[in-house]
């Protein structure tokens, strides 16, 4: 059975001072770069530099990590690779559709700008945390914080890599019961928001309202989508499933599941980092490789094999 390929886009916390140097010189990218920053208001260029914690605002990390994304996309159909499939990590699924021709690069630069805002303002009315809970999956994590309030599994990243989003009194409280379940370390991240919750539901709901007037065309390759990581091309449908994106959890380690599911597959990380690679390997099923530890050619004779 041939190999298919899968491109995968991460999200937010993936993001690196420097990282749109390392990315090949795209004509393109840099007419998007003016764009993103007439959107924003904001010196983006001067943000891709660092330092880490300027990259980390919310408002300029999401429009950064799209571009980052997209141009990595461009650059691997440039080298004759074309991917049977793609999928994105939270942020990340929005590069995935604009390069799946769901709607254009500028389009979705757009809605990631509003979306940057939507999350931002919403972060600083009702702060919140996000941490990451190691060494134990998603349903020992559910059952130990089922009894606490304002907290919630954000995402499924794999196995022993479960991330749970909340109020700051009920990540400490959830941290606690974690540990006593037998997770290692219960690490909280560099976030200003318990984003992939219910408390996100303002931004939810106003961004729902953006996509509903959003031109959604057909995929030209199966999506493989955060709230329903299963194979879809039609355009409603993949409009309908973003809907849900902001305020429902991550179902990253069902995504990898399927995709192997549906035949052998490698996995391209095409964005900053390498976190998914990592996660895809550590999943099983699959191959995988990403495009800031590996170069274009051994990712073409990876792929060929």
């Amino acid at each position: 059975m041939t190999t298919r390929i899968a491109f995968v886009f991460p999200g937010q916390g993936s993001q690196h001072p420097g990282m749109l140097e390392e990315i090949p010189e795209l004509e393109s990218l840099d007419r998007l770069l003016d764009a993103a920053e007439a959107l924003s208001g904001l010196d983006l260029r001067s943000a891709a530099d660092g330092p880490a914690d300027k990259l980390a605002d919310t408002l300029v990390a999401q429009p950064l990590l799209y571009l980052a994304d997209w141009a990595w996309g461009v650059t691997l159909l440039d080298s004759g690779l074309e991917p049977d499939a793609v999928a994105g990590h939270s942020l990340g699924e929005l590069a995935a559709l604009a390069l799946a021709g769901v709607f254009s690069p500028e389009a979705g630069l757009e809605l990631v700008v509003e979306r940057s805002k939507l999350m931002a303002q919403v972060s600083a009315e009702q702060p919140g945390k996000m941490a990451a809970v190691l060494g134990l999956g998603r349903a020992l994590v559910t059952e130990a914080i089922a009894d606490v309030d304002d907290v919630w599994v954000a995402n499924d990243n794999g196995p022993g890599q479960v991330v749970i989003s909340g109020t700051a009194d009920a990540i400490k409280q959830a941290a606690d019961l974690l540990r006593g379940a037998g997770s290692p370390r219960v690490v909280e991240l560099s976030v200003s928001g318990a984003f992939h919750s219910p408390l996100m539901a303002n931004a939810g709901d106003a961004f729902a309202d953006l996509l509903i007037g959003a031109e959604f065309a057909d995929a030209k390759v199966p999506v493989y989508q955060n709230t329903n990581p299963t194979p879809e091309t039609r355009g409603e449908i993949i409009r309908e499933r973003l809907i849900g994106q902001i305020t429902s959890p991550v179902r990253w380690t069902e995504t990898m599941q399927a995709l192997a599911e549906d035949g052998p597959v490698t996995i391209i990380e095409s964005g900053p980092g390498t976190v998914l690679a990592g996660l895809a390997k550590r999943i099983g099923g699959m191959s995988a490789v990403s495009v800031e530890s590996d170069s274009l050619e051994t990712i073409v004779d990876e792929v060929s094999r």
